[in-house]
């Protein structure tokens, strides 16, 4: 009941299960697509075997788009794997080098079943398709990232394409955050945590018409996605058994740093249409009082109907005080106002093109393709996120806001330049790189 590099408690227990982040942009090489990916299980060391990191089974990995803002999901994207073994009388993952992902030397491997779920029933979309295994090293691996990229399939007629494998863990900030924000001192930024780590993603990119209200994201074009996991529930007096929500995410850091402790598990375990109830903490956060209290930094004043906008309604000039028509789905021509709700969802605005040159700092550096609108793999979230919550969305802010952050700027490795844009897995131990 819990999600995000295992910040709530129970998650930590079960790690399988955890999201770390989630990512939604127009895909900027076929910008008549999106592309949403979403990772699970955090801190994965290179070398853990023997048996590395499948994918949990008996689970639902599920991407969730709600386009008419009311805060239920209208279509639901569901992976499901399995896991086969060729070779018992063995301890290794690979029993030789692995040059394809069908090699007889590929001992432990994994398939999954992908299927769209609306309101209109569920279509198996891929079935049986083959997951790209755990990077084992060079010497198992000589080419990983073929081996990889034969795991990217298509379907829909060619049209739509996804991905399940292991990838460089794309986040990336100095988490010695939670140190008392820094031990009280910026200067000692700029450590990138999460370097050398991998993660488990699966990508997805479809035409937005798939995404948007009624198909036409010309009218209708923002939608809100978040990521969520659900384990296969007991059955109990005497009704049949249900997937149960353990683990979801949105924006980042919002579990991290917006929901106390006493209720992270609670609000993993709620439906964005019932987020009202976490209110409070977006219009009255901690951080600006524990910058206030350490740094100095004078916290804005309260309510804070500006990040109520940033993660709970979407931006737009009906929303609140930012005077932007960005992300609400309020904007989509066919939404009903009267069902709208306030919820946590990752916001896209599906009509917003892509840049050729990027801001890490996406809408408070001047461009509206990134967070919060969507989520880039480049977006300095930890950055973007800090300078919100002290106010950089305000006129009349400290200066000091524009250069609040932790020092981490970028990726420690490049990201692809086509689906599925990921960087390759780590392979060097974490104490070596």
């Amino acid at each position: 009941m819990a999600s995000s590099h295992r910040e709530a408690p129970l998650i930590a227990d079960t790690p399988k299960l955890d999201n770390t982040d989630l990512y939604a942009f127009v895909s900027p090489d076929a910008p008549n697509t999106a592309t949403i990916i979403a990772n699970w299980q955090p801190f994965e060391e290179p070398n853990g075997g023997p048996n590395f990191y499948p994918f949990a089974t008996e689970t639902a990995h599920d991407i969730n788009i709600d386009n008419n803002g009311d805060g239920k999901a209208d279509i639901i994207y569901r992976w499901t794997f399995s896991t086969t073994r060729q070779h018992l009388d063995t301890f290794l993952y690979n029993t030789g080098p692995v040059t394809s992902i069908s090699d007889t030397d590929l001992n432990v491997r994994q398939k999954y079943t992908l299927q769209r779920i609306t309101a209109a029933g569920t279509a198996t979309l891929l079935k049986n398709a083959p997951t790209a295994p755990s990077f084992t090293g060079k010497a198992s691996m000589p080419n990983y990232s073929v081996l990889a990229r034969s795991a990217i399939m298509t379907f829909a007629g060619g049209k739509a394409k996804t991905f399940a494998g292991q990838a460089d863990d794309p986040f990336f900030a100095d988490l010695r955050v939670f140190d008392l924000l820094y031990g009280g001192d910026l200067s000692e930024v700029g450590q990138d945590t999460l370097k050398g780590y991998n993660v488990n993603t699966i990508a997805l990119q479809v035409p937005r018409t798939d995404l948007a209200l009624h198909s036409n994201y010309a009218a209708n074009p923002v939608i809100g996605i978040w990521s969520t996991t659900s384990r296969y529930g007991a059955s109990m007096s005497g009704k049949p058994a249900t997937w149960q929500q353990v683990s979801r995410l949105g924006n980042p850091l919002v579990n991290e740093a917006v929901i106390p402790l006493g209720r992270k598990n609670e609000f993993n375990a709620t439906k964005p249409q019932d987020d009202a109830k976490f209110l409070p903490y977006v219009s009255t956060p901690e951080l600006p009082k524990l910058m206030s209290a350490i740094y100095h930094i004078p916290a804005p004043a309260k309510p804070r109907n500006d990040l109520i906008e940033v993660f709970l309604t979407g931006v737009c000039k009906a929303c609140g005080p930012v005077q932007a028509d960005l992300n609400s789905q309020k904007l989509n021509r066919d939404v009903k106002a009267s069902a709208f709700k306030p919820a946590e969802e990752l916001r896209l605005n599906l009509r917003v093109p892509p840049t050729g040159s990027p801001n890490r700092l996406g809408v408070i550096g001047g461009d509206l393709a990134g967070f919060p609108n969507g989520r880039r793999l480049t977006d300095d979230v930890l950055d973007i996120t800090v300078q919100a919550a002290e106010g950089v969305l305000q006129s009349g802010q400290p200066a000091a806001v524009d250069t609040l952050g932790d020092g981490v700027d970028a990726n420690d490795h490049p990201f692809e330049t086509e689906f599925p844009y990921i960087a390759w897995p780590n392979m060097q131990s974490v104490n070596q790189s």
